[in-house]
């Protein structure tokens, strides 16, 4: 296993392969992050408007609240996934 002094004094990566991360990135991951995101945020505004229109049908105004909730899962999913892009990122250009 690998000790945190083991881990410091790794060598850096090679440019090529932190472009090529960066590129990786900036190309694919976070287009898609970005369409995924805008999924949950679709999903979570449907969610409102089922609750707000359904107001007076128990069983409807549930299935608006459960929409609202996994389109707020979904944006903390992805939110979180961009943050640990981030930090891959930071970690190999040692930002």
């Amino acid at each position: 296993m690998f000790n945190l002094i083991q881990i410091a004094n790794a060598a850096p990566v090679s440019p090529e392969v932190t472009r090529l991360v960066n590129n990786i990135l900036r190309e694919i991951v976070n287009p898609v992050i970005a369409l995924l995101v805008g999924i949950a945020v679709l999903v979570f505004i449907w969610g409102v408007f089922e609750f707000v229109r359904n107001a007076e049908s128990s069983d409807e105004r549930k299935t608006g609240g459960q929409h609202m909730l996994w389109g707020a899962i979904g944006l903390f999913i992805m939110v979180s996934a961009y943050g640990i892009m981030n930090l891959i990122i930071g970690t190999i250009s040692g930002k």
